[in-house]
């Protein structure tokens, strides 16, 4: 398969709408969603109950958009206030872009919105076989493509790249997307050693696209930011909705922004290590291959059988990702969200059980 794909074969559409929510059914152990706990914790749900009072007002982004800025030391005018990263890709996919390439596997919403604004995208297909690193593969990258999106880290593939290797990418006349969504479980935002969004407050071509709604379970209040030069941040700011972002969605981020949302987001990362070595060995002992070392709060895996293997793990209560709705990923990919140790102790047992893998040492 040619590292650069051309748009010359149209991709199947409802593959790309496809997204982990859609494989949970109540009763299943959500394996499939990469938020990170079932609800919001409590002292923000008491910050947005609070707030519902105020609703019969129109809402404010600005203490939202300083909140923000704070957090990553930028100013507040590099920093636009959306309705979750979706909406960032919107926006970003209704200017004029001539020959956009999209990295994959990745996340398929940028591309989605890419397509329905028009535009024809390429990708760029990391390999398996130096697990999905992105190294010398820009090179392979045409002079001309004017709009590059990579995730870091990237998902479904949980790989961390390099800042040297996504700033690679950069060049006159061409805009590096850098979706982010993940990186608040990599590193704290005050020290920032893989992420590029202090630096895209200040250098025109580089943009970076954060959320809040994963590590703060917040998926259905849709609240998100970016991070980019102030032209680019107000010619986005000019094709966005009229208060497209609510009031509780702006008050969450004041919130997940303070010393409150700070503690949560460090007591998230600190606990994730411990779970991805958890599900990583659980998983390679009932015999799948695990892309390694994961830095997302999800890891992608492969068996021979995992398509089959997924559906029969619903008989047994538990919903995991389907890989092949991926660009360059097939039928033998699932991603498997990093879960609490004795939930995930109960999927290996049930994979075991279903894989007919031979029973492990207690763990």
């Amino acid at each position: 398969m040619p590292a650069v794909q051309s748009d010359r074969v149209p991709p199947d559409h409802a593959l790309l709408d496809h997204h982990g929510d859609v494989e949970v059914a109540d009763g299943l152990a959500d394996f499939a969603v990469n938020v990170a706990e079932p609800e919001p914790p409590s002292w923000l749900v008491e910050v947005l109950r609070s707030a519902v009072s105020d609703l019969a007002h129109y809402p404010d982004p600005g203490p939202a958009r300083s909140a923000l800025a704070t957090l990553h030391g930028v100013p507040a005018e590099c920093v636009l206030v959306v309705a979750g990263a979706a909406e960032a890709f919107t926006l970003v996919a209704r200017l004029p872009w001539r020959r956009p390439l999209v990295v994959h596997p990745q996340f398929t919403a940028p591309e989605a919105a890419l397509r329905a604004s028009g535009h024809p995208v390429e990708r760029l297909l990391l390999s398996a076989e130096d697990g999905f690193r992105l190294g010398e593969r820009v090179v392979g990258v045409p002079p001309d493509v004017d709009l590059v999106v990579v995730g870091n880290p990237t998902n479904p593939t949980s790989r961390l790249h390099r800042p040297d290797e996504v700033l690679a990418l950069v060049r006159p006349g061409r805009t590096v997307l850098v979706d982010e969504a993940f990186m608040d479980v990599v590193e704290a935002p005050g020290a920032p050693r893989h992420s590029l969004t202090r630096r895209a407050a200040s250098s025109p071509g580089l943009v970076v696209v954060r959320s809040l709604t994963k590590t703060f379970a917040i998926a259905g209040l849709r609240v998100g930011y970016v991070v980019a030069d102030p032209p680019l941040i107000a010619r986005l700011a000019r094709l966005q909705p009229p208060w497209s972002v609510g009031s509780l969605a702006t008050v969450a981020a004041v919130a997940c922004a303070g010393p409150e949302g700070r503690a949560h987001a460090s007591s998230v990362r600190d606990g994730l290590p411990g779970r991805l070595a958890r599900l990583v060995r659980g998983l390679g002992d009932v015999g799948l291959e695990v892309v390694t070392p994961p830095r997302g709060p999800f890891v992608l895996a492969r068996h021979d059988h995992a398509d089959e293997t997924r559906m029969l793990m619903r008989h047994r209560g538990f919903a995991v990702r389907r890989g092949d709705t991926f660009p360059g990923l097939g039928p033998e990919w699932l991603r498997v969200a990093a879960r609490p140790p004795e939930m995930t102790d109960r999927l290996i047992d049930a994979l075991r059980a279903t894989l007919g893998a031979p029973t492990q040492e207690p763990r």
